[in-house]
């Protein structure tokens, strides 16, 4: 297990009741121990800072796209490229069943090791998949089948190359083809959901969002450095931007908390799937009773309302 830095009182908790294990004939007091902190884990993750939920939402061993998708989907049949330049790995989706009921799904991907990371670009998409994204949404809207997008990106790729295919006009047109889908569409920020990249995926009807996943403009790093110049101030940041859960939710940004196993989503995978499952099944059955006009109706009156006093 990796400990962040605030969880090490947890951690020595945890290497002297494997210390204890060791020595053999001392399970009670390991076991002891394991109670202990997981008192302290629950007591410190009840009031984790906006900067703390920050670094859980960025934890390696945080579920990503492929650990989502195998728990969440049967039947996943993945689609590639945009049909007009290339594929992007920092976008995947395709075709899958979820409880049985026919979806489209579509997610950044992060990957889990340097490798991988580096294959799907640490979720930060180029233009081609933001395209895809759009390609998949049409492909849905024709077969009449709801969308599930799942967010997890420090934001879009600011490369050169981005830029010079057009990054700003395929964001712009993947946010404008999620307003405009005739069937539901539910995003869920289960991770970082950063800038103009997240957004593009997540003018949904419903915005469900994981209780220590965040969800900014910018991230507490980039708003320190513009303001402060410098990202050491990134944890005042992260405190003024209002980029919790619970803060979104209060503002009314988001729909919904998706609460998350003690210690985090990446410490049980299972239960935080579990969880998620629940919550997206519960939303489609209320979604998809409605008319195409009516689903576009309430997506564009959610977000027109945003920001208004």
């Amino acid at each position: 297990m990796h400990y962040l830095a605030f969880e090490k009182p947890v951690e020595a908790l945890a290497i002297s009741a494997a210390a204890l294990r060791a020595e053999g004939n001392r399970e009670a007091e390991a076991a002891m121990l394991d109670e202990r902190a997981h008192r302290q884990l629950a007591d410190m993750y009840a009031r984790l800072t906006p900067w703390q939920r920050t670094q859980v939402a960025r934890h390696p061993a945080r579920p990503h796209f492929g650990d989502w998708v195998e728990g969440l989907f049967t039947d996943f049949m993945p689609l590639s490229g945009d049909r007009r330049f290339g594929d992007d790995r920092a976008i995947l989706g395709g075709f899958a069943r979820l409880a049985g009921r026919r979806v489209m799904v579509i997610g950044h991907a992060k990957g889990e090791d340097t490798a991988s990371r580096i294959t799907h670009n640490f979720g930060m998409a180029k233009p081609e998949g933001y395209r895809k994204a759009i390609r998949l949404m049409e492909l849905a809207d024709r077969f009449a089948l709801p969308v599930i997008t799942l967010v997890d990106t420090p934001g879009a790729f600011p490369g050169i190359e981005a830029e010079a295919r057009g990054q700003a006009e395929a964001i712009a047109r993947c946010t404008e083809k999620c307003l405009s889908l005739g069937v539901p569409l539910i995003a869920v920020i289960v991770g970082e959901g950063g800038s103009g990249g997240a957004v593009a995926l997540s003018s949904a009807n419903r915005v469900l969002m994981f209780e220590h996943a965040i969800y900014s403009v910018i991230s507490p790093e980039g708003c320190a450095s513009i303001l402060w110049r410098g990202a050491d101030r990134a944890p005042d940041a992260a405190e003024a931007m209002k980029i919790t859960a619970a803060d979104l939710l209060r503002l009314g940004v988001i729909h919904r908390i998706i609460y998350e196993p003690v210690g985090g989503a990446h410490r049980d995978h299972g239960e935080a799937i579990r969880r998620l499952s629940l919550a997206l099944q519960t939303e489609l059955d209320s979604l998809t009773c409605q008319s195409p006009t009516d689903l576009r109706t309430e997506r564009s009156a959610f977000f027109d309302q945003l920001g208004q006093v």
